[in-house]
């Protein structure tokens, strides 16, 4: 335990310096913007952000800013949420089924407030989780091998098809889809060009930002542009931000236990902040002794979500600065932020680099803290901001996009190569196809190639050496198990359901 707040220490000496409690705060201010606006996500933001990393001196301060977007967009997706009936951000649909009709009822402010204060206690447990179990997870993964790493990667891919929604088919389509992808460009060990096409720019693969950007930022706009505007925004029935003591006391279980849950789920691959807030709901609606309440206005179908989705998007750094691996689109941007400033992802970031690993998590909390203090007093001006027409807004989104994908190698082809992207995005919102496990795919596809060949070289040509390796083989089983139970009639029957039943609310 001294070693946790030893460590803890390190890393406020780091976050709490001048530079990076100035970065801390414009992550979460812009993440709050980007959350309070629908259809624009932190995904997009981040891409758009990445290439400005590329000039920063200090890596910390790089990530210390991303990280704050991430989860000040959780937050500030809670605000749209409540007030005009739409999420922000994905992980807070939950959130509309009460927090609106309590804004509809005179209560946005005590609405509001619950979901400040469970995200923040929710981010603090999330901390201290992170300092608790990041330096046990990275001593085992210290033990692991080029078979190992390789077996770890094909769980995290299965895992991130079974927790995606709707069609398990869809899902597996696009996690080779992002794989075929990853294999653009020069290979490793011949040095020859594969399916370049003969485009010079393509023999060094495809741009991770031109992906992201296309599939997220520009397909998302592009499917937003074919929605009619009718927010009824509650500017007038804010009220007082102070809950009743009955609500005050109702929020305090349901923040616990979506504290908990979305702890835990953050740390699956594909899981994150949406699973840990759909649980969170589910639950609370289960243990009430009136669950006919919910949908109607309950306050612990606010605290629940809302600090389960906060603490899941935390958690999901866990597995991202231990292992390397990603388990979210995000966490594959952040791995991409540490590899533009030549640091190697995996469990030797703790030992080599301390300060950042260290200040990275320490921000976390300043960043929770300062979205308590920032938000609630900014409410009148998110409200504003959501009374500006979506035509205006679009055009500016645009131009910051194309300047960032410019800007990674001051190239236009960069830009061009968005377009595609950008319809395949649109094509799969309208074929109810996930692109996250593309993305995921597209990341961990050069990796898992470097550590399925690392294992053959080893092993002489031996595939057998993922089976004969006891680590190894637990995990391919684990995996080809999750895999068999998805497929079972009825739990892809209760898939299909519940993705149907989310697409028609």
């Amino acid at each position: 335990m001294s070693e946790v707040f030893s460590n803890l220490a390190l890393g406020f000496s780091v976050a709490a310096t001048a530079q990076n409690l100035f970065y801390c705060f414009i992550g979460v201010l812009f993440g709050t913007l980007i959350g309070v606006l629908p259809g624009i996500g932190p995904l997009a933001t981040i891409a758009m952000l990445l290439p400005i990393t590329y000039k920063m001196s200090d890596p910390a301060s790089a990530l210390i800013m991303l990280a704050g977007i991430y989860y000040g967009a959780q937050y500030g997706g809670s605000t749209t949420a409540i007030l005009v009936n739409l999420p922000g951000e994905s992980s807070s649909v939950v959130t509309t089924l009460d927090g609106y009709q309590m804004a509809r009822r005179g209560r946005a402010g005590p609405a509001l407030s619950i979901a400040a204060l469970g995200s923040f206690f929710a981010g603090t447990v999330a901390t201290f989780l992170l300092a608790a179990f990041a330096p046990p997870l990275a001593e085992i993964a210290f033990k692991f091998g080029p078979a190992e790493y390789f077996s770890l990667m094909v769980l995290g891919l299965i895992a991130a098809v079974v927790l995606a929604h709707g069609s398990i088919v869809k899902a597996l389509a696009m996690v080779v889809l992002g794989l075929l992808l990853g294999m653009i460009g020069t290979d490793v060990n011949s040095g020859v060009a594969r399916f370049s096409f003969d485009i010079p720019e393509l023999t060094d693969g495809i741009e991770f930002a031109a992906v992201a950007m296309g599939l997220f930022g520009f397909g998302e706009i592009i499917a937003n542009l074919e929605q009619r505007e009718q927010r009824e925004v509650f500017t007038k029935n804010v009220g007082s931000l102070l809950p009743s003591k009955q609500e005050f006391m109702s929020s305090i279980g349901p923040a616990i236990r979506g504290t908990t849950l979305g702890s835990f789920l953050g740390i699956l691959p594909g899981g994150g902040a949406i699973l840990a807030s759909f649980a969170s709901y589910a639950l609370e609606k289960k243990l009430s002794r009136t669950p006919e309440r919910f949908g109607k206005g309950a306050i612990e179908g606010v605290a629940g979500p809302e600090s389960a989705n906060n603490a899941g998007a935390q958690t999901s750094f866990i597995p991202m600065l231990t292992l390397g691996i990603p388990t979210t689109p995000v966490m594959a941007l952040m791995i991409a932020a540490m590899m533009i400033h030549n640091i190697q992802p995996g469990p030797q970031v703790m030992s080599s680099n301390p300060t950042l690993f260290w200040g990275l998590i320490a921000s976390m909390w300043i960043g929770n803290l300062f979205l308590v203090i920032l938000n609630l007093p900014l409410i009148g001006l998110w409200i504003k901001l959501l009374t500006v027409p979506y035509r205006l807004l679009y055009p500016a989104i645009l131009m910051f996009c194309c300047i960032g994908a410019y800007s990674i190698n001051n190239n236009v082809f960069d830009v061009f190569m968005t377009i595609p992207f950008a319809i395949l995005g649109y094509v799969f919102k309208k074929l109810d196809c996930e692109p996250a496990p593309l993305l995921l795919g597209f990341v961990l596809g050069k990796l898992m190639e470097e550590y399925l060949r690392r294992a053959m070289t080893i092993s002489r040509g031996d595939a057998t050496v993922f089976l004969t390796r006891p680590l190894s083989l637990t995990l391919l089983v684990i995996a080809v198990i999750l895999l068999a139970i998805v497929f079972l009639p009825s739990i892809a029957r209760k898939r299909e359901e519940a993705f149907a039943g989310e697409e028609s609310g």
